[in-house]
């Protein structure tokens, strides 16, 4: 079975510094530039995305101590005390 391979050549627009240590990067690994942007990207796209993740691997949430309840929001003439006062 034949197996062609297709090459796009693109335009992207990619900040000074983060060129110049793709350069240097690729010179140091002596390969290019183009083959390290394609490794990247490949990278990227093999990792699975959040919505793909196991819930086991999902991050932590973040807390925040609030400082406790002030008014219980079932007591709805209660809450609109409140909401007046402030």
């Amino acid at each position: 079975m034949d197996c062609m391979v297709f090459h796009m050549k693109t335009t992207l627009n990619i900040d000074d510094t983060v060129m110049q240590r793709l350069r240097e990067e690729a010179a140091r690994r002596g390969t290019t530039m183009s083959a390290l942007v394609e490794a990247g990207i490949r990278r990227i796209l093999a990792r699975p995305t959040l919505s793909q993740a196991q819930p086991d691997n999902l991050p932590q949430l973040p807390t925040w101590r609030s400082g406790g309840l002030q008014v219980d929001i079932a007591n709805r003439e209660e809450l609109y005390r409140v909401m007046e006062e402030e």
